[in-house]
Formats: structure tokens, C-alpha cells, sequence
């Protein structure tokens, strides 16, 4: 196993077979955002974007997930110099947003206790998000006078719609598990024992997935949510035919036709 440590507050840990597991390791600050975890996430997403990466799972120790940005560091600055550091933050933060979204590795995030703020964007960035039936979601910004980041009012309102996100960011209500998976915030709930083992399962899954096919599919559903019909139905059909003549698509229509699992992990 080759260890990638980005920062004291990211773990990242790439195994021989492709399987990135990337943890928020602040579990005693509730994995709290400030400038370290931030360019921790973004070492993180460029270990991923180097090569040989086929899924990442995005974890965070402790009870809860991510409880946002880190007030206590936050207030230490005034004025001018708060400005600063959140820009510097945001920054990075938002840059590995960027990077993990152009991958074509699939996320999987799995989510407990507390998730706020930005780890709630942290949490919509992820392709499968799984929570523990324990876990709560919150918007929190406007609630200390804030406007949202980590790509937070870009997901939500696509995610769970408009009105729903609105409620949420002005009213800061505490969504339970159960609601964020009617909703559409989260993929599924489990029972909170259970979510590392059914992550690592699903993450484990994707890894042996067809890697390119996932990447053009991620691109297709994100373009999907602003194009129109007529020129995106042109970018899927470039999009599959590439696909057909690649080394998975190949891979997989033999499988298919020879009635045998497909072996994608050597025909990336």
C-alpha cells in the first residue's frame, strides 16, 4: 500500500489495486474545514488525479463527518486578515472540488454524526453518498451569517430542488437521515454499524468498474443537468460510440457474449 499524506488533517491511502481512501483525520475538531484540511483535501484530489486511480472513498473519523468550517480558527482574524484566510481556504477547498470531479474514478462517501456546511458539499460532491442512520444534515451558513461554499448552493438546489435547498439554507432545520434519503441528499442509509463495511464494499465494487465508462458517464449526467436535448443527445452518442470501441467496451461485450465476468482492472 503506497501512504499519501497531503496533510496532518487528510489521510489518503491508494492501494495496489486503485482504491483511493481519502479520511478527514480532525475527528476530535468534528473534522472542522480550516486552511490545513483544505489543502490537505487538495494534496488529496491531486494524489487521485496522478494516476492509477479507479475509485476514491471519502471518509471522516470520529463521530461526525464534517461539522463545516473552522469557527475557532476563523475567529482568531480580523477583518482584512479573516478575509484573507477564507479566501485562501475556499481556495483550496474548492480546487479540489474541481480536481475530484474531473476524474473518472467515482466517488463514494460515507457520512455520520454531524454533517454541516461544507461537508455537506463534501458530501453532494461524492457520485454514491451512503449515511448512517444516525447521521444529520445542516446547512448552518446563514445561521452565524454566512453565504454557502464548497459548492453547497450549486448541489443542493440540484439535488433535493430549489425551494428545499432554500428552506434549508435559511432555516438551518437539522434534515435526518431517513429525510435526506427521500429527498434526494443521499444516496441510501445504513445503519450507522454498518457503514464502513457496505462503503468499503461499494467502493470496492466500483474499483473493479470500468473506470472510463464511469468518468464519461459522470461528465454526461453533470452536462445533462444544463444542456439541451438535441446537442446532448449528440455528446451521448460520441460518448458511446468511443466507449464501444475501447478496450472496456470490448472487454465488456466479450464477457457478455462468453457469459463470464468482465475483468476491467486490465483493460483500463
Amino acid at each position: 500500500m503506497t501512504a499519501v499524506d497531503g496533510a496532518a488533517a487528510v489521510r489518503t491511502e491508494i492501494d495496489a489495486g486503485g482504491l483511493a481512501r481519502v479520511t478527514l483525520s480532525r475527528g476530535a475538531a468534528g473534522n472542522a474545514i480550516g486552511l490545513v484540511l483544505a489543502r490537505g483535501l487538495l494534496d488529496a484530489a491531486r494524489a487521485c488525479e496522478r494516476g492509477g486511480v479507479r475509485a476514491v472513498l471519502l471518509t471522516g473519523e470520529g463521530k461526525s463527518f464534517c461539522v463545516g468550517g473552522d469557527l475557532r480558527e476563523f475567529s482568531r482574524f480580523e477583518c482584512e486578515a479573516l478575509q484573507k484566510h477564507l479566501t485562501a481556504v475556499t481556495d483550496a477547498l474548492h480546487d479540489a472540488l474541481r480536481v475530484f470531479a474531473a476524474l473518472d474514478a467515482p466517488m463514494v462517501a460515507a457520512v455520520q454524526g454531524a454533517v454541516a456546511g461544507a461537508g455537506i458539499g463534501l458530501a453532494a460532491a461524492a457520485d454514491i453518498t451512503l449515511a448512517a442512520d444516525n447521521a444529520t444534515f445542516t446547512a448552518a451558513y446563514t445561521g452565524i451569517g454566512y453565504s454557502p461554499d464548497g459548492g453547497v448552493s450549486w448541489a443542493l438546489p440540484r439535488l433535493v430542488g430549489p425551494k428545499r435547498a432554500l428552506d434549508m439554507l435559511f432555516t438551518n432545520r437539522r434534515i435526518p437521515a431517513s429525510e435526506a434519503e427521500t429527498i434526494g441528499l443521499v444516496s441510501r442509509v445504513v445503519p450507522s454499524g454498518d457503514l464502513s463495511d457496505q462503503a468499503e464494499r461499494t467502493a470496492e465494487a466500483l474499483r473493479r468498474g470500468p473506470t472510463a465508462a464511469f468518468g464519461a458517464t459522470r461528465r454526461l449526467v453533470a452536462a445533462g443537468l444544463t444542456a439541451d436535448l438535441g446537442p446532448h443527445l449528440d455528446r451521448e452518442a460520441r460518448a458511446l460510440a468511443a466507449a464501444a470501441v475501447s478496450p472496456e467496451g470490448r472487454e465488456g461485450v466479450a464477457a457478455f457474449l462468453g457469459k463470464r465476468a468482465p475483468d476491467y482492472t486490465h483493460h483500463p
